[in-house]
């Protein structure tokens, strides 16, 4: 059974279980253990779900958006309550460490509170054009459906179900099979809020149970968290069905320090960008471009405080670093440090799996660092999703933003420079959703969010992500008499 030993599903504000469905094994990163079973949501269960939020969310739209954001608000309140248990259900099932698990925990409550208090006053725009006025009106899509990843569970269903819900809309979440177990406490903490019960039901499930709900006649958007092959897939299938989606994909993300950056500075952003989470995150700047004159000064200092990262127990809170999520990803990640020696990187430190006493079966790797990288390197061009990091040499800002644009994906990227004018200027040129300009992986909820190229379509957080959630009706109103050729 799952440590929750409440149900795998969470449908019209309770948890239910069918045990038909195929199993999920819950594995705990940290030890290699099984330590929970879920079900896989069966056509019946999918049907509770889908039935549950089309009856309940016709009368949501209509609630006042200023009760809705009370909602929402008293689950943020409800949530920094629980945050300590949150937190531990979700490095359970993600394995990563604790100190960070719980800033998630703060970063959604941080969500709800912000949706919660901002849709009282989202409406549409009015114009006055001679005698007829003209207003739009923004209104919700129905039921939408959100498919999460397995590296950040709680975020992914707290931004999308706080955005949704606020505009007015039901969610059906189906989380990854990886790290399931967050989404059903976030339904709990809802319905103890006062949301009404089928507005956000939680669906185990693999990749079949997102593409059936996609494909149901009863949804109307879908809201993606994944790798980029995922996300076509899924895009391609709404695309199909009229239905718009929002894909937040991967990423290969540039880090450009230049010359004059302060040193110490750079560094953290070097280490933030590489293996905060266990460099499982899709905005990371695993091609770190330093301008030749620092460049051995720099790599030495990482390499300096690389070395400090402490490695060990997630659920310890003085853990800077947990394992990998999977043996699978473990594997890949090793394919990759092993890809770079064959193409001739020279490894500065790492690249070895982690001893951590007690937690030997566990997936556990070393923060790695390669130089001499070049960019036809399968590291400098693939998504490695581990902690793995690539310094490459460059002369002048010319050549290094062409070299930063020459990839398919365009998430996040970032600039470490004194001179304001040319992290202003550079910041304009590079090809990405998001620059940090001497800073990385920040990432506050009043701020959109999203990639784009392969990276991604929409936006998540800030106002942005309502429009993304609504649908634009436009109203006319003749005041004088109205125009006819007949």
């Amino acid at each position: 059974m799952t440590p929750l030993n409440k149900g795998s599903h969470h449908i019209n504000g309770a948890h239910v279980e069918d045990t038909a469905g195929r199993p999920i094994d819950l594995v705990y990163p940290a030890t290699g253990a099984v330590v929970g079973r879920l079900h896989e949501a069966t056509p019946a269960i999918l049907e509770q779900a889908l039935s549950g939020a089309r009856a309940a969310q016709a009368d949501w739209a209509r609630t006042r958006p200023a009760e809705r954001g009370r909602i929402l608000r008293r689950a943020e309140q409800i949530l920094r309550a629980r945050r300590d248990e949150v937190a531990r259900i979700e490095t359970m099932d993600t394995g990563r460490a604790l100190s960070e698990t719980m800033y998630d925990a703060d970063g959604v409550a941080d969500a709800l509170e912000f949706f919660g208090g901002v849709i009282a006053g989202y409406s549409g725009e009015s114009l006055q054009l001679g005698d007829a006025l003209w207003y739009t009106r923004r209104e919700p899509l129905g039921v939408c459906v959100g498919i999460g990843a397995w590296n950040y569970p709680l975020e992914n269903a707290g931004w999308k179900s706080a955005t949704a819900l606020a505009a007015g809309n039901a969610m059906i979440f189906k989380p990854s099979e990886t790290a399931p177990q967050a989404a059903l406490i976030l339904a709990e903490i809802y319905a103890e809020a006062g949301l009404p019960p089928g507005l956000f039901n939680v669906v185990q499930g693999y990749g079949a149970v997102g593409e059936a709900l996609v494909r149901d006649p009863r949804t109307a958007k879908v809201s993606l968290t994944g790798s980029v092959p995922t996300g076509k897939k899924v895009m391609g299938l709404a695309g199909s069905l009229m239905k718009p989606g929002t894909m937040e994909l991967g990423g290969k993300s540039p880090l450009i320090i230049f010359d004059d950056a302060p040193l110490e500075n750079a560094v953290s952003g070097v280490l933030m960008a590489n293996y905060y989470s266990t460099g499982q995150i899709c905005t990371n700047g695993t091609r770190v471009f330093v301008q030749r004159r620092i460049h051995d000064d720099l790599v030495a200092r990482v390499a300096e405080r690389v070395a400090k990262i402490r490695v060990g127990d997630p659920m310890d809170p003085d853990t800077n670093m947990g394992p990998l999520i999977s043996a699978a990803q473990l594997a890949k990640v090793e394919g990759y440090i092993q890809s770079a020696i064959a193409e001739g990187a020279t490894l500065v430190c790492g690249g070895k799996r982690a001893s951590v006493p007690g937690l030997e079966g566990g997936f556990w790797i070393e923060p790695t660092i390669f130089t001499g990288v070049r960019d036809d390197m399968t590291i400098a061009r693939e998504e490695i999703f581990g902690p793995v990091a690539s310094i490459l040499a460059f002369d002048d800002e010319d050549e290094v933003i062409a070299r930063a644009n020459a990839s398919a994906l365009g998430l996040a990227s970032a600039v470490f420079t004194e001179n304001l004018a040319r992290a202003h200027r550079v910041a304009g040129r590079l090809e990405a959703g998001r620059t940090w300009i001497n800073s990385y992986n920040v990432s506050p909820v009043e701020v959109p969010f999203g990639g784009i190229k392969d990276s991604g379509i929409g936006r998540e957080c800030g106002i942005a992500a309502l429009d993304h959630f609504t649908q634009v009706k436009s109203i006319m109103v003749e005041t004088g008499q109205m125009a006819c050729v007949f």
